[in-house]
């Protein structure tokens, strides 16, 4: 398990319910409702009390709760001997983890015991008795490792370091009760590696991290045998361990040029230890997968594709082999390494046409898998497979409730930006704009642009609760992966360097451009909603391109690029070159003036549409600030404007009480603003969250007043 590079992204019942009356089309609906500032004016001028937003409320639609409720049960894993099954399902309203013997998930009872943040991974350990998972505080990202005991639910907290954060890196069934975690208790600006013993909590100092390294890797041994270094001018620099005698030296390794220290990097070591597999874009645009011999640098290309990174890996649990690689272009696809699966693969394809398929957990013994499939209107349903018998044996679904609700299907599509750049995206149509679910519009209707974080982070397609919920509601919704989005070459990634607000921007108005001309929807009726980068997309447009979008929902996005980058967490600071790069260097009278010429707050007074701000308090990389400095500027220059703050949560909502609450404020805010539907929020709802209403409570309609 290795640690990832952070980026700014997010992460997240009832009966059958009536689809959403169908909307009247584009051409025949109401003359816009005045803009803020026309409504500000006229509070200036005639001292008029504020319009208090109208909506179309609907209560025949889809409960939010089937969507962004707790599942039923998620995240289903096989102990390493095969004799318990475990996943992730409520226990008095949190996600916890469950285990049930195998064969016998009625006997199922709780082993963890977390009480108000939901646990959202976990994983065996060898031992085949403990369950360990990482948790943070409302939001805070600084994790700690909790050990619990199957037998008696108790759970411990191993790496009890106030204030610092700790990642597991490594585990194997080798050395059972140890595993390898880097913690930032010494120096909050870098990671050490510690040996640590899973039974006694009891840790061992491997690595002090006096060289700023952003990672190690182990070896299939639990053997540390490389490190990672960001160079000043984000090159990646990798280095080889030299162990004599018990001390760790390091000498230089590969040296990644910036244009491809995104996209090639170590992911795991090949079987005999003596080789890494990696991915790798140096000399060549799409990540192929390679294997690298240690000693000699010879290089073996083990899988490609033309138009997508290599992705998702399967290995052997015991042998460490290789045994298939991901590619994901529009869709996922395995190509098979290790023809020993083959049998299996070409199977597995068959339990659902149409579907996604992986394999989420495996036996020690490689006898029995937990396969997952994902679909759009059905999510994600588990499955035993027997390899000897071939045979698969339904479990359950994440979210039963899903196929009583009138879901609708998501359309990948090719979009060209005007510099000729292929943007892979996802549709999904209301069901009255696609009757015959072809993926041609019937008629243009109002659309959600739903913009993905990072930015260097990617939409996919599948089961998405947010494409479902505004389909729902009577919006067409499409998805960008505009430059600088992973996993399609780094000559896309890189094409998106010094384009926050520029470039990275015109895509998104290109896609909104397409979508007109296929009568998707009309030029005036279009709302752009994103979080993190997907937030400052929505800033962007308001400021920008202040006549682009009829109205914007920011969640968690930056406002100001120079205080963005002024204030992020202190481990991050080994990264900062990346973000120089990639963005802005605010250290460099150009860079400065870039950054600030892209910071919508620059620009807030040209904000004419309706505008949603949605923040997570204790938020460790948009701080709250953020979101208080755009407020603070309209405000100061009579735009009215909508604030909700959740004061226990950080980047993104994780608690499904306050997800819930916000799309209901959301979907109420689109109402009013761009014609469509919404479900009233309930009494309930309000009661289970945390959410303040900080500004423009009349801007949303169906708040309490």
């Amino acid at each position: 398990m290795k640690r990832a590079m952070f980026v700014l992204c997010l992460v997240g019942c009832g009966g059958p319910s009536k689809p959403a009356p169908a909307p009247a089309p584009v051409a025949e609906q109401p003359p816009a409702p005045p803009t803020p500032q026309e409504r500000a004016q006229a509070v200036v001028k005639q001292d008029l009390p504020e319009i208090v937003a109208q909506g179309n409320p609907d209560p025949n639609l889809i409960p939010r709760a089937v969507l962004f409720g707790n599942p039923e049960r998620a995240g289903v894993q096989l102990s390493p001997d095969g004799k318990y099954l475990s996943w992730l399902a409520a226990k008095d309203g949190v996600l916890n983890v469950w285990v049930a013997p195998i064969g016998k998930l009625d006997q199922a009872k709780p082993v963890t015991s977390d009480t108000v943040r939901p646990i959202r991974s976990y994983f065996w350990a060898y031992t085949n008795k403990h369950i360990l998972y990482q948790q943070d505080a409302a939001g805070d990202e600084n994790f700690h490792v909790f050990r619990a005991d199957i037998a008696d639910g108790k759970t411990t907290d191993i790496t009890p370091f106030k204030g610092a954060r700790a990642e597991v890196e490594a585990l194997s069934y080798k050395k059972p009760t140890t595993i390898l975690v880097t913690v930032n208790d010494r120096d909050p600006k870098v990671f050490d590696l510690y040996q640590l013993d899973l039974l006694t909590a009891e840790r061992k100092l491997v690595v002090q991290n006096d060289d700023n390294y952003v990672g190690f890797i182990a070896d299939n041994d639990m053997k540390v045998r490389l490190a990672v270094k960001k160079l000043p001018d984000g090159a990646m620099h990798t280095m080889l361990a030299d162990d004599k005698g018990g001390k760790i030296t390091w000498k230089p390794w590969e040296q990644i040029p910036f244009e491809d220290a995104d996209t090639t990097r170590v992911v795991g070591f090949a079987p005999g230890n003596k080789a890494v597999f990696m991915t790798e874009t140096r000399g060549r645009d799409t990540g192929a997968l390679v294997q690298l011999d240690l000693a000699t640098k010879k290089a073996k290309v083990i899988a490609e594709d033309p138009k997508s990174d290599a992705g998702g890996l399967m290995f052997h649990p015991k042998t460490d082999t290789l045994q298939a690689v991901g590619f994901n272009y529009d869709k996922l696809r395995w190509q098979v390494v290790d023809k020993a699966i083959q049998r299996d693969l070409d199977a597995l394809a068959k339990l659902e046409p149409g579907a996604q398929v992986n394999v989420g957990s495996r036996t020690l013994d490689d006898k029995q898998w937990i396969v997952v499939t994902t679909s759009e209107k059905l999510g994600q349903r588990y499955y035993l497979w027997d390899r000897a018998k071939q045979k698969p044996a339904f479990l359950f679904a994440a979210r039963p409730e899903l196929e009583k609700q009138p879901l609708v299907k998501m359309w990948p599509v090719e979009i060209k930006s005007r510099d000729g750049l292929t943007l892979v995206s996802y549709l999904t149509l209301p069901k009255a704009a696609d009757a015959n679910e072809d993926g041609k519009a019937d008629k243009p209707v109002p659309m959600v642009l739903l913009v993905h974080g990072g930015p260097w982070g990617r939409d996919a397609w599948g089961h998405n609760p947010l494409h479902q919920l505004y389909a729902n509601r009577g919006y067409a919704v499409l998805s960008v992966n505009y430059r600088a989005s992973t996993g399609f070459g780094k000559k896309f990634m890189n094409a998106g360097n010094l384009q926050w607000g520029k470039a990275m921007h015109d895509d998104l108005l290109d896609a909104v451009k397409w979508a007109v001309d296929q009568h998707v929807t009309a030029k005036d009726r279009v709302c752009i909603v994103g979080g993190s980068y997907g937030g400052y997309a929505t800033l962007a447009g308001l400021t920008l391109t202040p006549e682009a979008f009829r109205c914007g929902v920011d969640i968690v996005g930056p406002s100001n690029l120079l205080t963005l980058l002024s204030t992020i967490p202190p481990y991050w600071a080994p990264m900062v070159a990346m973000f120089h790069t990639r963005m802005g260097n605010p250290n460099t009278p150009e860079g400065k003036a870039l950054l600030v010429q892209a910071s919508p707050l620059t620009h807030a007074s040209k904000i004419t549409k309706p505008l949603l701000i949605a923040q997570g308090k204790n938020d460790p990389r948009v701080k709250e600030a953020e979101s208080e400095q755009i407020v603070a500027a309209m405000k100061q220059a009579n735009l009215p404007v909508s604030y909700v703050l959740f004061p226990d949560e950080g980047h993104g909502f994780a608690r499904p009480e306050n997800m819930i609450a916000f799309t209901a404020v959301s979907e109420a805010f689109l109402s009013a603003h761009l014609g469509g539907t919404y479900l009233p929020l309930t009494p309930d709802e309000l009661k289970a969250t945390s959410m303040q209403v900080k500004e423009g409570k009349n801007g949303i309609p169906g708040l309490p007043r």
